[in-house]
């Protein structure tokens, strides 16, 4: 969904030849596995974050367009909000640099950023979800300029029908409705990418899936939307609505969501492809003119353009991305599950967790989800968004355990051996993989403190909410650019 769109009426014509040709993609991809030369000897990761644009009271500053042209920099691009940005930051091997390049290299873009946004009187602040944000700031006028999300907008509520609702159970008690997609601009997340071989692609997407209800645990930290203390991670939940294509009398037949953890682990990046042509109506049915089995034919590779669109509009945790660059194909698991922020450090920590686990796992000689349900894994996630890191979650040969006893015990030290055999040295794993140890040692992250400081200040004579939220926002900028991992942030 990156790409640029025009505004557009579809017809039932453009229907029919987008799914002509996302089946003609599907059956090129299927030959591509078959005979094709993908890119994977030399693995690289990347990222991207998603940030929130603030005033200098802390309150969302609708600036997108504004502080984009301010910051200059091709690495930069819109979201769905007016108070959302996005930075993608360039692809890398994982060990590539000294110790500290990577993050040098992070928090001098974000340093460049803040700089040109905060000479025209706006700020970046990387939260899952930004605390001051109201109801009242997520209407049409919210929407960025960008047309592809008024055409996603026009779409979601086509299929809709109606009006969605937001309701979310957790500390407090949430029912909104809106009238837009806007909502979804609320959660900004961290994405962590890494290349994979086809033959090892269900390997890795299926050890991501096995571990994303420990990440969002280890890493909460929205607690709050609109006002409300709801789930230490409340982005996966209001994610899940905001976006949600089907009314009632859909859901209640088994259709599936498009945002979308799955039903089963997978043998191929192909079942993922197969199964968002099965079961997902495009949203956005946009052709192009490549004939991608005459491309293949001639001997080059094709982009395989309605795939990778429609791709781009069912919104797993755990993505599959085929891309072509420099002429040679290759294949990404995009793993989403994971909040922005709170810390540079800490989005390192959580992605050296990610990726050194991951290699473990899929080094295993009996693969943890031969052990474990696909069931268990999705109720992993949604228990650990509810309780962060209190959460008691499920692992094979533990049962159901305390995530912090979990990592410590059995997790950590998988993530080290993996780390290890990516190639990175004991003095670089130690680092990133102790500010995760530290989380679990003192059970705090960005949710914790995010909650804790809120009824602080409440109790200490700031009685108005949204005035406790705008302060504790205000400190949570202090300690971002500060740099010092969450868990060791006072409350004060």
């Amino acid at each position: 969904m990156g790409r640029d769109v025009p505004a557009l009426v579809f017809t039932r014509d453009d229907r029919r030849r987008f799914r002509n040709k996302t089946h003609a993609c599907l059956d090129v991809l299927a030959r591509m596995l078959r005979e094709s030369r993908f890119d994977f000897e030399r693995p690289q990761v990347g990222l991207e974050i998603e940030l929130n644009l603030v005033d200098a009271a802390a309150e969302p500053a609708m600036r997108s367009a504004e502080v984009l042209e301010a910051i200059a920099d091709p690495s930069w691009s819109s979201e769905l909000g007016r108070f959302n940005l996005e930075i993608n930051i360039a692809p890398r091997q994982l060990v590539a640099g000294g110790r500290d390049s990577w993050e040098q290299e992070i928090r001098d873009a974000l340093n460049h950023a803040e700089r040109r946004a905060a000479a025209i009187g706006a700020h970046l602040v990387m939260i899952g979800i930004l605390p001051t944000l109201e109801l009242k700031d997520v209407g049409q006028a919210a929407l960025s300029e960008n047309p592809r999300y008024h055409l996603l907008n026009e779409q979601i509520f086509a299929a809709r029908g109606e009006d969605l609702l937001i309701a979310v159970d957790g500390v407090e008690r949430l029912r909104a409705s809106a009238d837009t997609i806007t909502p979804e601009a609320a959660c900004t997340s961290t994405q962590f990418h890494l290349q994979v071989s086809p033959d090892e692609f269900a390997d890795h997407w299926n050890a991501a899936q096995a571990v994303a209800g420990m990440q969002v645990a280890l890493a909460a930290n929205s607690p709050f939307l609109f006002g409300k203390e709801l789930w230490r991670e409340t982005r996966i939940p209001l994610f899940e609505q905001a976006t949600d294509t089907r009314p009632d009398e859909i859901k209640v037949q088994g259709v599936r969501p498009r945002v979308w953890f799955g039903e089963r682990w997978i043998t191929s990046v192909f079942d993922l492809f197969e199964e968002n042509a099965r079961y997902f109506p495009a949203l956005l049915p946009l052709c192009d003119d490549e004939d991608p089995q005459e491309v293949l034919d001639r001997g080059r590779i094709p982009q395989l353009s309605e795939l990778t669109l429609h791709n781009g509009t069912v919104y797993r945790w755990n993505r599959p991305v085929y891309a072509v660059v420099d002429g040679v194909p290759h294949l990404r698991v995009e793993n989403r599950v994971l909040p922005a922020g709170p810390t540079v450090a800490d989005v390192l920590a959580n992605g050296a967790f990610y990726y050194g686990l991951v290699r473990a796992l899929v080094d295993e000689d009996r693969p943890v989800w031969s052990r474990m349900s696909f069931s268990a894994a999705e109720d992993n996630l949604h228990t650990a968004a509810r309780y962060g890191i209190d959460a008691q979650l499920y692992w094979p040969g533990m049962g159901e355990v305390p995530v912090t006893e979990l990592v410590l015990r059995r997790l950590l030290p998988l993530a080290d051996r993996g780390l290890e055999r990516w190639g990175m040295d004991a003095d670089r794993r130690e680092p990133l993989l102790g500010i995760i140890e530290q989380r679990c040692v003192s059970g705090r992250n960005g949710a914790v403190w995010q909650a804790e400081t809120f009824h602080h200040l409440l109790e200490h004579g700031h009685a108005d909410r949204h005035e406790a939220l705008r302060r504790m926002t205000g400190q949570y900028l202090d300690y971002m650019h500060m740099n010092v991992p969450a868990h060791a942030w006072p409350v004060e």
